[in-house]
């Protein structure tokens, strides 16, 4: 039987916490856009599949990623770096539906920063036992707008920290819906997730997507 996907029984958590600051997670804030959501992002994902791709080290990453905007994150052993062309396809990545940019653009207000136009939206695949390494988001080159990151699927431990790798970092639990918002002070703070657990999720199975929005050229209003 498919869970009801918009109904929590018993929830008593905090619709939004604040979680540092200019930092705030948003409790089941993309529910309501899940039914434009969803298959957009399978429309993505046909255009763009998803791929491992390696570090600058060599190494595979555990996160399966693609992208949606005008540009896209990339990895490779030059180096990290944004780029309007999908490597593996040398076409444009697929443009950003609306119902992801609204998404995006409603949860920053509600996070406390208005007027954000997202260029990249980074979307990553995990599945059990896949992890993101503690790390800041600083290939962009506006700092002043915030990092949009929401969560679908199976339930993960979010770790955030402070500006330094070696600050403590606290736990959050997040699942499906959940929406984190970090900028100003906040904007460079160390950020990860934790081995993903096995589970089962009712509309995504054995995995859960990560998308990220984020800003990237100054001065730039996104398109």
């Amino acid at each position: 039987m498919t869970a009801d996907l918009f109904e929590t029984v018993g929830d008593a958590r905090p619709p939004r916490e604040t979680i540092g600051e200019g930092a705030a997670l948003l409790r089941g804030f993309a529910k309501p856009f899940e039914a434009e959501l969803m298959p957009a992002l399978r429309e993505i994902v046909r255009q763009a599949p998803f791929r491992h791709l390696i570090t600058p080290g060599g190494h595979r990453m555990s996160v399966a990623m693609t992208n949606s905007g005008s540009l896209g994150w990339v990895s490779d052993p030059s180096g990290y770096r944004y780029d309007g062309i999908d490597p593996n396809s040398g076409t444009p990545w697929p443009p950003m539906p609306p119902v992801l940019r609204k998404l995006a653009a409603d949860a920053a207000a509600a996070g406390g920063f208005n007027g954000f136009a997202s260029e990249a939206c980074l979307i990553n695949r995990y599945v059990p036992g896949a992890k993101l390494s503690l790390h800041q988001d600083k290939d962009e080159l506006d700092f002043a707008a915030p990092i949009v990151s929401v969560s679908l699927g199976l339930p993960a431990i979010f770790l955030f920290g402070g500006l330094k790798r070696s600050d403590p970092t606290r736990r959050y639990r997040l699942e499906h819906g959940d929406v984190v918002v970090w900028g100003g002070p906040s904007r460079l703070a160390f950020h990860g997730v934790a081995p993903l657990a096995d589970g089962e999720h009712g509309l995504l199975g054995r995995q859960r997507i990560n998308l990220t929005f984020r800003k990237v050229r100054l001065g730039a209003a996104g398109r």
